[in-house]
């Protein structure tokens, strides 16, 4: 079993999935998160989580649970994977940082579903040692990871990154580092498209989101998904989309931006496209 200990730097809702399918596949992970409570947060949904797949047949989290450790910083480990917002300048002092202190054999991998992976490599001594592992939400439900390579990125960094994925149940699809990747490149604009039917008043958001469930198949509508994600992670993933394409059918939503503005995020703020109790 590749990866023995994976450091993950993010408790919210990403990396604590990612955390949670590493430890249930029988790894040692160690769980950073610098804003305050959030790596506390991040155990007790887990718990959460494990129990409500536990009562479906899934691990015990009591097996579980003890494989995960808070850490305050950055620690030495296997692999590095990164889960924090979609901000450029932050993700890449985390790849800095992290190429100093982890050892010289470890992989660094990130889940942005935007920010360039070569640009990510480029701060660290290690390029061929960097890499895309995007996981979906909820992780530990969905089986897709969008496996993405940097300009070095090396044939063994992507083998045994992509052997880890099939370990942790996953099915690992490769995408070339460009921006948006595969999965951004074709779900943003659907949800932008979204966001235009609604501030143009084609339709109201449950009509929006019923005729995308039932018409094509799809589980969520476009915008409860955007709720989930977050708005201001779409409007942050469009924008990466608009600059490295060139192409203003990418530029997001004024009605995204605006209620981004508002501090209508979605789910995680109570309230986006459509409201939400406590």
């Amino acid at each position: 079993m590749g990866y023995e200990s994976v450091l993950v730097v993010g408790a919210g809702q990403m990396g604590g999935g990612i955390a949670q399918v590493i430890a249930a596949s029988g790894r040692t992970v160690l769980l950073h998160d610098a804003a305050p409570g959030a790596v506390e947060r991040g155990l007790s949904a887990i718990e959460k989580s494990l129990t409500k797949l536990h009562e479906k047949g899934g691990a015990d989290p009591n097996d579980v649970l003890p494989r995960i450790t808070p850490v305050d910083d950055l620690v030495a480990a296997d692999l590095m994977i990164e889960a924090v917002i979609e901000d450029a300048s932050v993700k890449e002092e985390i790849f800095r940082r992290a190429d100093q202190v982890l050892p010289a054999h470890a992989t660094l991998a990130s889940n942005t579903s935007s920010i360039p992976i070569t640009s990510l490599a480029a701060v660290t001594s290690r390029p061929h040692q960097v890499i895309g592992m995007h996981f979906f939400n909820p992780v530990p439900v969905l089986k897709l990871v969008e496996v993405i390579r940097g300009l070095e990125t090396s044939d063994e960094t992507t083998r045994t990154i992509t052997e880890l994925a099939v370990d942790l149940g996953k099915t690992p699809a490769e995408a070339r580092d460009l921006p948006g990747f595969v999965s951004n490149r074709i779900l943003m604009p659907f949800i932008n498209e979204a966001a235009y039917a609604l501030l143009e008043g084609v339709a109201e958001p449950e009509a929006i989101d019923t005729i995308a469930r039932l018409g094509f198949a799809h589980p969520m509508g476009p915008l409860a998904l955007a709720d989930l994600i977050g708005l201001d992670t779409c409007v942050a993933i469009m924008e990466v989309l608009h600059r490295g394409l060139g192409n203003p059918k990418y530029a997001p939503c004024p009605l995204l931006r605006q209620y981004v503005q508002a501090g209508r995020l979605g789910r995680k703020s109570g309230r986006g496209f459509y409201e939400y109790s406590s």
